[in-house]
């Protein structure tokens, strides 16, 4: 009795070939190159429109952090060289970015750079941002009267998704050129 050999179709070229390995999927090392190369780009356009589609679901808190956590990073790499806005000590542990007024208590100053320092985290977790060293040294820094402009009523400030997608591709353009220039 002889045994009948299946036949398969070429995901590549569409051509039915003798199916000798049940984990086949093209009939000849050229389909192989071709199937590779178009699955390649496939699976490229998959993930750039994965990419596009979850940007666009975003919930604007969502946004909002993310703009955060680049905001902070300019920050601690704009003041990299410098102590802890607080305490004045220099050492090896996690620096934050520490905001004088806080964004629960004034987020209108989220992204203002006045407001934003160096702050070790120490200071920022454990002393609450040991506030009293923090604003002498701040008025050593920028001048009592940019303090007291900090200090001041400012107008309450609800970010839209494009004004802090804005805000995020502002300070990563920041970021990169303080990381450039150094």
């Amino acid at each position: 009795m002889k045994r009948e050999i299946k036949q398969k179709k070429c995901k590549s070229c569409g051509k039915k070939f003798a199916l000798f390995n049940s984990l086949a999927q093209v009939c000849s090392i050229d389909c192989a190159i071709q199937y590779a190369k178009d699955n390649s780009v496939q699976e490229r356009t998959r993930i750039k429109l994965t990419r596009i589609a979850k940007e666009s679901i975003k919930t604007r808190s969502e946004h909002l952090k993310e703009a955060q956590t680049i905001f902070n990073a300019f920050i601690r790499e704009r003041d990299k060289n410098e102590p802890c806005i607080s305490c004045g000590r220099y050492h090896t542990g996690q620096y934050h970015a520490g905001h004088y007024r806080s964004v629960g208590a004034c987020p209108e100053l989220r992204f203002c750079e006045l407001n934003v320092h160096k702050q070790c985290s120490a200071c920022n977790n454990h002393k609450s941002g040991n506030i009293i060293e923090y604003r002498i040294n701040l008025v050593k820094k920028i001048g009592v009267e940019k303090v007291d402009w900090l200090e001041g009523y400012h107008e309450p400030k609800k970010y839209t998704i494009e004004q802090i997608k804005q805000i995020k591709a502002e300070y990563k353009q920041k970021l990169k050129e303080l990381k450039k220039g150094r």
